[in-house]
């Protein structure tokens, strides 16, 4: 297994504008998705292949237009003390802008309360609404980690993301078992090696073997 971790410093609090969803003219997506057929050697109007381009130009305007990340709803909670509460089992999927080959993310997200706790199903629409576009690991973990921080208003965050990246396991070195991990840990996560320990412990019994 291959894992290469990636530790951010903590940033402030970024507050994340609503993502636009594109104009995607499935149209013209479905006549490229044709004439990429014919130029792999292939006749997209044989059968097997009639429908295939308005499909896949359905799916990729699908994907590209993901739920808004939702106005995250928060509830008090006054008799909460330094409890760490960590979300995991958020698997995403995305696309790797660099060859256009899908990814599959496990998102574990931690957080520790102060007055008030987050919606738990928030963390999941949080995680598909970036997801949903061309991205690289990195990023994507960095910007739920932000968009959280911006929900929770404060920087006690930490978001470990577990990645299975098709581009390295069906293409180039292709090792099926290789897996990359990202952690971007944020205030008190950043400066208290227990609780880091504590959270990174929980994400990666949760994501077990490859």
């Amino acid at each position: 297994m291959t894992s290469t971790v990636t530790a951010l410093a903590p940033s402030t609090a970024v507050p994340t504008p609503g993502r636009p969803a594109p104009h995607i003219d499935t149209g013209k997506v479905a006549d490229l998705i044709g004439r990429l057929l014919i130029e792999l050697g292939e006749d997209p109007t044989r059968e097997g292949l009639t429908g295939t381009p308005d499909r896949v130009a359905a799916w990729w305007s699908d994907f590209l237009s993901p739920a808004g990340a939702a106005s995250a709803t928060c509830f008090s909670e006054s008799r909460l003390s330094d409890q760490l509460v960590v979300v995991g089992g958020l698997s995403v999927w995305s696309l790797c802008e660099h060859h256009m080959i899908p990814m599959n993310l496990q998102v574990t997200a931690g957080y520790l309360p102060e007055g008030e706790v987050m919606g738990l199903s928030k963390f999941g629409r949080i995680a598909q609404h970036f997801a949903g576009r061309l991205q690289v690991q990195e990023r994507f973990t960095r910007q739920v980690a932000e968009r959280l921080t911006d929900v929770i208003g404060h920087e006690d965050v930490a978001v470990a993301v577990r990645g299975l990246h098709l581009c390295m396991s069906m293409r180039g070195v292709r090792m099926e078992e290789a897996r990359t991990t990202t952690v971007h840990a944020g205030g008190r996560f950043s400066t208290d090696s227990i609780l880091s320990q504590q959270f990174l412990t929980v994400a990666t019994a949760q994501w077990g073997a490859p």
